[in-house]
């Protein structure tokens, strides 16, 4: 479900600014207007629908108007044109005490450079915005507890900030927006100001908060790969306007233009495609048929693994041509060369998890779901063929160089 919805939203600096718009219309672009109407953009006729629960990131170079954009979304900067549908209801039209309302219960806002009273203790700075607004002082406390244990800070609640590391302060600065429990969360370049170690935790910790609090949080960023690890979606901007928003993989598989092309050309790709990008159907079995026919699908197939599954689908293990060609000598049923202790990873697992596991298997790499169920197998191939950015069409057929099984869909 939607929650915030941005319609042609635009910022323009400077006088004149109802003829920029217009002279925008028209296909002036941002230099032009500068040099000739001295006017600035800030940002040009954006439009996007952000969804309850999602961690949507806003990025681009500096200049590109993502903090502008950011900061329109709970009026700190006053929109040119355009409309910012909150739950449907435009903050442009709200009055004082509206927007006041919606800034206290429903958007909160977390800064870069922390912003937090020295003279203060970390308590007291994770209950100011109740205080604020005049919630009782035992209520507030223990939500500013309760915020604080949230982020890793239990214990810390009397120390004053300057007792602090960088990222002890930003996650104090993350707790005093928690309190409000908004419903959504902006932060603004949150974690350009900490060293790059502590910026990895930081992400780890706000990845692991999502799962606890389902929060729908917009997240900006000039750091592409910060916004392939934490974003659900990406809204790339470039000069105030936006050129591409989809998914960390569409960003990556499908630029949008020469641009984006560009941008994202020297990320690695194992660390944003998944093993559901690399999966093929798998040939399968079920234990009531015999090593015979298993020889026979092996053979037809040209392969030399099948997994067995139940009734259900969910998978049981695999067998090999050469066991079944054992277990037909000597009588036996597939149940009795059924190996079960093969590899299996969830179709979420990034790529460069998966080269070691797959070097060191036996059989084939067996993708399934958290009920068990066989969804996919992997073989290293299709590995190979992703870093080097061919994700294999469906309904194609690749045997591994290892002869370890066929890969279909």
């Amino acid at each position: 479900m939607t929650i915030l919805e941005v319609k042609n939203v635009s910022k323009l600096f400077g006088p004149q600014t109802e003829q920029g718009l217009q002279l925008l219309e028209q296909g002036w672009g941002k230099e032009k207007l500068a040099k000739e109407k001295q006017i600035t953009v800030g940002v040009n006729r954006v439009n996007m629908e952000i969804n309850e629960g999602e961690i949507f990131v806003i990025m681009g170079l500096s200049g590109s108007g993502k903090s502008t954009l950011v900061r329109m979304f709970n009026r700190l900067i006053e929109p040119t044109s355009g409309e910012i549908l909150v739950h449907g209801k435009d903050l442009r039209k709200m009055n004082k005490e509206q927007l006041r309302e919606v800034r206290r219960k429903t958007i909160s806002m977390v800064f870069q450079k922390f912003a937090l009273f020295p003279h203060r203790t970390v308590l007291d700075n994770v209950e100011y915005g109740l205080e604020i607004q005049k919630v009782d002082k035992e209520v507030r406390r223990e939500k500013a507890k309760a915020s604080l244990e949230l982020v890793g800070l239990k214990g810390w609640e009397d120390k004053m900030p300057d007792e602090l590391s960088g990222g002890m302060q930003q996650r104090v600065g993350l707790a005093r927006a928690l309190a409000n429990d908004p419903e959504v969360l902006l932060m603004d370049e949150a974690f350009s100001a900490l060293d790059p170690l502590i910026r990895r935790d930081m992400q780890d910790e706000l990845i692991e908060l999502q799962d606890k609090m389902k929060k729908t949080i917009i997240f900006i960023t000039h750091d592409l790969d910060e916004a392939l690890r934490i974003g659900d979606r990406i809204a790339l901007m470039k000069d105030g306007a936006v050129v591409q928003i989809g998914t960390p993989e569409e960003i990556m598989i499908q630029p949008a233009n020469s641009y984006v092309a560009r941008f994202v050309e020297d990320v690695d790709l194992s660390k944003v495609l998944t093993a559901s990008h690399v999966m093929r159907r798998p040939e399968t079995i079920t234990l009531d048929r015999g090593p015979r026919v298993a020889l026979e699908l092996m053979r037809e197939r040209g392969i030399s693994n099948l997994f067995v599954i139940d009734r259900s689908k969910k998978l049981l293990g695999v067998i090999t041509a050469e066991d079944a060609t054992r277990a037909m000598r000597e009588n036996k049923v597939l149940n009795d060369i059924l190996i079960t202790d093969g590899p299996t990873v969830s179709s979420e697992t990034l790529i460069h998890e998966l080269f070691e596991i797959v070097s060191s298997a036996h059989v084939p790499l067996a993708v399934v779901s958290e009920t068990g169920r066989l969804q996919g197998v992997i073989v290293r191939g299709a590995l190979l063929g992703a870093l080097s950015g061919e994700v294999a069409e469906k309904e194609e057929a690749v045997n591994d160089s290892q002869n370890t099984t066929s890969i279909v869909d």
